[in-house]
């Protein structure tokens, strides 16, 4: 007998058939048992089944949880007066040359107490559940010491043990230069200190890196990369957001699950992204924030079938979005996705962006039943701007 068996409703499976990329389900039914789904497929072929619940959906869409596959939730307080800054004309780069943007940041989080840590990652965490997500990445990078980032990234699994929500932990080990460090020094501790501390307390599954002009160079990122490589550690990327530096090309080398922002990125590393079966993540949020115009080559990862993901990047700086269908909207009103790819990019592709394709993000038998059923069909998640998020979001089986 099953746990619960959902009815009345019709289903986007994710699992793509010819003509439909969204593998869609109608008048279908979803069988779940210890937290999984056992049988996904239309009503009529699961007449007689036996369930301990019956749920009847009335008629409503039901698609996987949507998966937040780039943010950094936890940080103390906010920069809301750069947003000022930047409506004067400041860039990003000035900014961070003046000693905001993440610098800023990094005080504050420092200064912050435990408790007023994880209030503000929760309340933010919250409003990312309430639009529809079951699985959330959360980065560190606000630390910029050991101690601090292992903070950071304590700070994020005790989310996870304490919310209906799948937390991924990400050790951002390269993210800005401390005030008065070294440069080689610091590295010198990533490489070194930070990442084996982390691999040993087992405090994230991966290790992500700024590559740019005003973060870290190429040649400071492959270090890390091969530190991370050899503590069993997977690697992702910000890469070629603001300039080209060869991010994605290198971190192609290390079979990295991501580079992410993309705006800059030439053929070549579009080219080695797709023989490394890596993941672009568009992140339409500080696209917008920032007011760019150079737009990520949509057609081009389309060209050498580069899966495309999408996420908020909510950051207190750059991107502070909170809402993931208003980043499904921005996928395709800012960089001309498909509604089925903006979908797409926050489900099955988003799961392969976290290394989590075998557990979530599409609706078949052995994956987590994780879901989100709607009022609205699949493409009008796209459509809707300010769409406050699903009737109901179920989490390992189970309504939350």
């Amino acid at each position: 007998m099953w746990d619960r068996l959902l009815i009345d409703c019709h289903v986007a499976t994710m699992v793509p058939r010819a003509g439909d990329p969204l593998g869609v389900v109608r008048n279908g039914a979803i069988g779940i048992l210890d937290g999984k789904i056992v049988r996904v497929g239309p009503r009529t072929e699961m007449a007689g089944t036996r369930a301990s619940e019956v749920v009847p959906l009335g008629g409503a869409w039901v698609t996987p949880g949507l998966i937040d596959c780039h943010t950094h939730l936890v940080f103390g307080g906010n920069r809301a007066d750069e947003h000022a800054m930047r409506r004067a004309g400041a860039s990003y780069e000035d900014i961070a040359n003046a000693g905001g943007g993440i610098a800023s940041t990094v005080a504050h989080t420092r200064a912050a107490s435990a408790t007023e840590l994880i209030d503000g990652a929760r309340r933010r965490l919250h409003a990312l559940m309430r639009g529809g997500c079951t699985t959330v990445e959360i980065k560190s990078g606000y630390g910029l010491d050991t101690a601090a980032e292992m903070r950071l990234l304590n700070t994020a699994k005790a989310l996870g043990r304490s919310e209906p929500v799948r937390v991924v932990a990400t050790l951002l080990a390269l993210h800005a230069l401390p005030p008065g460090r070294d440069r080689a020094e610091f590295v010198d501790e990533a490489v070194e200190q930070m990442i084996p501390a982390v691999a040993a307390a087992g405090l994230a599954t991966s290790v992500d890196a700024f590559c740019e002009s005003i973060g870290f160079t190429l040649a400071e990122t492959e270090r890390l990369f091969a530190a991370a490589t050899a503590h069993g550690l997977r690697v992702k990327l910000h890469a070629e957001q603001l300039s080209n530096r060869g991010g994605a090309k290198m971190a192609a080398r290390y079979e990295a699950l991501s580079a992410d922002h993309l705006e800059h990125i030439d053929e070549a590393g579009v080219a080695a992204m797709a023989e490394a079966g890596m993941v672009a993540v568009l992140l339409p949020g500080a696209f917008y924030a920032l007011q760019e115009t150079r737009k990520p080559p949509v057609d081009l990862l389309r060209a050498y079938g580069v899966p495309m993901a999408v996420a908020t990047d909510c950051n207190p700086g750059t991107s502070p979005l909170l809402s993931p269908t208003l980043a499904i909207n921005m996928a395709c009103t800012l960089f001309g996705l498909t509604p089925e790819e903006a979908l797409a990019g926050m489900t099955v592709n988003a799961a392969r962006a976290l290394g989590l394709e075998a557990e979530v993000g599409t609706l078949a038998p052995g994956k987590a039943a994780d879901l989100a059923v709607w009022r609205e069909s699949p493409i009008e998640l796209a459509y809707w701007i300010g769409l406050p998020g699903p009737e109901r979001r179920i989490f390992g089986g189970l309504d939350c």
